[in-house]
């Protein structure tokens, strides 16, 4: 039996629904009643550890997983790594826990005439999405160039050939990277 304080259903409808399966999917492989993984889902019953373990593994999840606490990091403003991608002029600061494998986020301030060097380059990430926060950033995708302002945001494929330039010579810009999974 699952302890009595213990909540679980939330994350049990949430890795049901992000594998796009019905509560009749689960309630079929699992050989349990679809009331029941209903009343489950709402935390209405307490399992047996033999149904809690059908439907994690129905549900391709470790029974760690429903019991502890979801991992957090706070990175209050001004505190993140500083880290260094080989740009010139630029500061970037990861706002990401360094350990984090899916997703990578990047603040940078590029001075005016910053850029990610002359060179094109890929990163090993699946997308790149960046958001511009002030500014202006030209964004170099394999010989194209797209200017991005205040408020624009872009994304494309990471292994795209690619660099990036401050899009003014007199003001300074400030962008978000994010790149999942991280490189």
């Amino acid at each position: 039996m699952t302890p009595p304080d213990a909540r679980i259903g939330g994350r049990l409808r949430a890795a049901r629904q992000a594998r796009g399966m019905t509560l009749d999917q689960v309630a079929t492989a699992a050989e349990l009643t679809k009331g029941f993984l209903s009343r489950l889902e709402r935390d209405e019953v307490s399992p047996s550890v033999a149904s809690l373990v059908t439907v994690a593994g129905v549900l391709g999840i470790g029974m760690g997983e429903l019991f502890d606490p979801p991992s957090t990091q706070l990175v209050r403003a001004g505190t993140g790594s500083p880290i260094a991608f080989g740009g010139q002029q630029v500061h970037e600061t990861l706002l990401t826990p360094g350990g984090q494998r899916d997703l990578q986020v990047i603040h940078s301030q590029l001075e005016p005439g910053g850029t990610g060097g002359a060179d094109l380059y890929t990163l090993r990430s699946a997308v790149e999405f960046v958001y511009v926060l002030a500014g202006a950033l030209d964004v170099v995708l394999d010989g194209e160039v797209v200017a991005l302002g205040a408020g624009d945001a872009l994304t494309f494929p990471g292994r795209t050939p690619h660099t990036w330039r401050n899009g003014s010579d007199a003001e300074p810009a400030e962008v978000l990277w994010v790149l999942s999974p991280a490189p």
